[in-house]
């Protein structure tokens, strides 16, 4: 598998695009993620990180995507984030990216009020019909795994029943190993991703809060993890995703660091190309 980044954390630490996706090929990184909202990017910019990322050889593997709303009770709500998924799926086909990387929304009111089958179906519904959408870009959808205790898909066991439910080819999981350790994931529960994972994010945590630090800075046991991803057979990237340094200003240093070590651990079970 190839070993990409998240840009992120450039944009986080308040440097710009330019800089950052030098820094990525500079650095070593064979590809890139982007997360951008296409309904908040400038036309000047929207071009520059396609032109600068083809001018770099750093291919775009996939568009970052958070649309709570496609779950939410009102019908306005869930027609707006459809249309802003659609617009996400657009610049990932503009981009020649793999996939949109979609987190999906949590239940709300304590699963109280509203039946949690009820905001199910309708996540269901409207990922079959983006699924639908993607699949004339020749795009995917990776489903992001939140290891939050109301995030819809919190598990392996919820993201096989969603993916099946939806029983749609272009709708797909992504596996973030750091959600994995936070969720109580054992890694042999990989297996049950055969044919369904289509995406990968890695990074540390201190095994109580969602923290995306760099690897080895954390508790995360990574070789298991990654000698279940490696038997998946996946055809893609493991992203690195480095949210909020704690130092901005010293962003290059925590992105190397993570490449060195990332690196190190993909090669230690024969993952990296």
């Amino acid at each position: 598998m190839k070993l990409g980044l998240i840009n992120s954390a450039w944009v986080q630490a308040n440097q710009p695009t330019q800089f950052g996706l030098q820094k990525t090929k500079e650095i070593g990184f064979d590809s890139i993620d982007i997360f951008a909202d296409p309904l908040d990017l400038e036309v000047k910019e929207r071009r520059l990180i396609k032109d600068e990322c083809d001018r770099l050889g750093l291919p775009i593997v996939s568009i970052a995507c958070v649309a709570v709303g496609l779950i939410d009770f009102n019908p306005s709500v869930q027609r707006f984030h459809l249309e802003r998924v659609k617009k996400y799926l657009d610049l990932a086909y503009e981009y020649q990216a793999q996939n949109v990387l979609l987190v999906l929304g949590e239940y709300i009111w304590n699963q109280e009020v509203i039946p949690p089958a009820e905001q199910w179906r309708t996540g269901v519904e409207n990922c079959r019909r983006l699924g639908d959408y993607a699949a004339n870009l020749g795009v995917k959808i990776a489903l992001e795994l939140e290891p939050f205790p109301l995030s819809l898909v919190n598990s392996v066991e919820t993201m096989v029943r969603f993916i099946d439910d939806c029983n749609h080819d272009a709708v797909r999981a992504n596996i973030d190993v750091s959600h994995l350790l936070l969720a109580n994931v054992k890694p042999e529960e990989l297996r049950r991703m055969k044919h369904k994972a289509i995406h990968v994010h890695i990074s540390d945590c201190d095994g109580k809060k969602h923290g995306d630090l760099p690897p080895g800075r954390g508790v995360v046991p990574f070789e298991p993890y990654l000698k279940e991803i490696k038997d998946l057979g996946i055809e893609g990237a493991v992203s690195i995703e480095l949210e909020y340094s704690p130092e901005p200003d010293k962003i290059v240093e925590w992105v190397e660091e993570a490449y060195r070590e990332t690196d190190k651990l993909m090669r230690k079970v024969g993952l990296r190309d």
